[in-house]
């Protein structure tokens, strides 16, 4: 009857988005009367902050405040198509459509100022706080809600633009029937430390350190909650979800999904995160997004981890106490594997 130490390691590398008939995104992006700008999209917001991140794209391509610009994921009825909120394709494909679609309304936006200040297009410029002056002669200006407003009222002009985005279909090796199915990649390694009580089978999360490569953390943040939450969630698929029982009697564990055990905001232990950037180059302004990739190491960093701890190795999920006792019953006891911290 002893405690026993275990570290396990794992690295994955996940692809965003699919290429399923190009895997599209559709966008639109208008100005209101008042110069506020809406997104519309019918990507929806699962929690992972995809009405933050397109606000910000949608801003930053518009040369306008953060502020002046609104998101709406009604549904599919009102918005554009989408492929969906799956496969982590969210800030890739989404992002590059509200690219596209603000673009476009940031040339109707221009040219309309162009025409108020009676200067070319192209000798304008954005200062990302409202304002749109003349290159050269900042006092030459123009409010962007100014400008819109000139449009609707004066010029006669809709501010508005359409954006898609779809992926190029992928070359095929005539022989082999070889493909990419995907554009890019994301990437994550994961060292998880850990306690197993040959006793009881019971794991106990000591600590967990991971590197994340996310192309372009566009909203730090939001990344940042994210690795922390997706990684946690990982964890309840890796030893707690299930409506298997624990034991061989159905009354020691869950029998539906009212009961079966998931880990809660005391359980979450300290996770040691660093986030690298290397900005994907067909990805709006670098970003990829984290997306599954948060929970998916740290289910086999788990697995190896009770190997190395107690020499049990545990290839179905969850990693319940019933399936750790099994193998060290099997074993004839704990047969530790040794660490190199």
């Amino acid at each position: 009857m002893a405690i026993h130490s275990g570290r396990g390691f794992a690295a994955i590398n996940y692809p965003i988005g699919m290429n399923l008939g190009g895997d599209p995104s559709q966008a639109l992006v208008h100005s209101n009367p008042d110069g506020k700008f809406m997104v519309t999209l019918s990507s929806i917001d699962l929690g992972q902050g995809m009405k933050s991140v397109t606000r910000q794209i949608a801003a930053e391509t518009l040369g306008i405040p953060v502020e002046d610009v609104f998101v709406d994921t009604a549904d599919s009825d009102t918005g554009p198509h989408c492929m969906g909120s799956f496969a982590s394709r969210g800030t890739h494909r989404v992002g590059n459509a509200v690219i596209a679609a603000a673009t476009e309304a940031r040339g109707v936006m221009m040219e309309a100022a162009a025409e108020e200040l009676e200067v070319n297009p192209d000798d304008l410029e954005t200062d990302g706080l409202g304002n749109i002056h003349v290159k050269g002669a900042p006092s030459r200006s123009i409010t962007s809600a100014q400008a819109c407003g000139a449009a609707q009222f004066k010029q006669g002009k809709s501010v508005s633009g359409r954006g898609i985005f779809l992926i190029p279909t992928s070359d095929v090796d005539p022989e082999t029937g070889e493909m990419t199915p995907v554009s890019c990649f994301a990437h994550a390694a994961l060292v998880l430390d850990i306690d197993v009580d040959d006793e009881t089978g019971e794991v106990l999360v000591k600590d967990m350190k991971s590197a994340y490569e996310v192309g372009r953390a566009l909203n730090p943040k939001l990344v940042e909650q994210q690795l922390v939450g997706g990684a946690w969630m990982g964890m309840s698929h890796a030893l707690y979800e299930t409506t298997e029982p624990n034991y061989p009697s159905r009354e020691h564990g869950a029998v539906d999904f009212n009961e079966y055990l998931m880990p809660g905001p005391g359980d979450i232990v300290p996770h040691h995160i660093s986030v690298l950037e290397r900005p994907a180059p067909d990805a709006p302004f670098g970003g990829k997004g984290p997306g599954e990739m948060c929970a998916n190491p740290v289910l086999p960093a788990m697995a190896n981890a009770v190997y190395n701890a107690v020499g049990v190795r545990v290839d179905e999920l969850p990693i319940t106490p019933e399936k750790i006792l099994r193998g060290l019953q099997a074993n004839g006891g704990a047969r530790p594997q040794g660490q190199n911290r």
